[in-house]
């Protein structure tokens, strides 16, 4: 339950990636009837639920995304605890105890993700004569990426299960805010200098995007 003062009502949301139900309130005194205003609810609750992506844990035996083509998890006997991509088999190898392998891939593909978004991102700054200051990588649910105006750009680890040319639009989009703190004309045009199409990837983050949330843990 959350109180928000700009809220003209009690609203009901049901996050589409994590399933979380929330209510915002106006006021205190409304906060104080929001769970059984949820409760009236509930049938759209349970609607909305039910289209949130199941999870799909990181261990051995399961399919997952990698950079856009689906990878096998498997066990790898040699090598304690590690981790290995194996590009030409499309399979992504982990060692050592099956209880850490959710583990040990999330953080796997966490690396793989902020060297490549960084490589990506200080390419594209130089291209538009700018540097990035810091990348950083985390597991947000609501966006892709962000750009504070110290220069500092975040970006969602996930968008490594996401295909090349996606990733590229999301780094192009945060990279272009680093002369344009908007969404103006002037940002657009900087983003196509980086990437020509941007309503591909658009489309499929729209298609796609919630269910790069089903992959590991929160």
């Amino acid at each position: 339950m959350r109180l928000n003062p700009r809220a003209r009502r009690l609203i009901v949301k049901v996050h589409p990636s994590t399933g979380e139900v929330s209510v915002v309130a106006p006021s205190q005194r409304a906060l104080d009837r929001a769970l059984d205003f949820a409760r009236g609810e509930a049938p759209w609750i349970a609607r909305q639920l039910a289209r949130v992506p199941q999870p799909i844990a990181l261990k051995p035996g399961a399919h997952i995304p990698f950079r856009g083509r689906e990878h096998l998890i498997v066990r790898h006997e040699g090598g304690r605890g590690l981790a290995m991509h194996d590009a030409e088999a499309y399979v992504i190898r982990i060692g050592g105890d099956d209880a850490h392998a959710p583990r040990r891939v999330q953080d796997f593909l966490k690396r793989e993700a902020r060297k490549l978004l960084e490589e990506r991102s200080r390419d594209y700054a130089a291209r538009i004569d700018s540097r990035v200051r810091a990348v950083t990588v985390r597991d947000t649910a609501s966006r892709w990426g962000s750009c504070s105006a110290n220069k500092t750009i975040s970006y969602c680890w996930r968008l490594i299960l996401a295909p090349d040319f996606v990733l590229d639009y999301v780094v192009a989009h945060e990279v272009a805010h680093l002369r344009e703190m908007n969404h103006g004309p002037r940002f657009w045009r900087l983003v196509r200098t980086l990437v020509a199409d941007i309503e591909t990837p658009q489309l499929w983050l729209r298609k796609n995007g919630t269910a790069l949330h089903r992959y590991g843990v929160k």
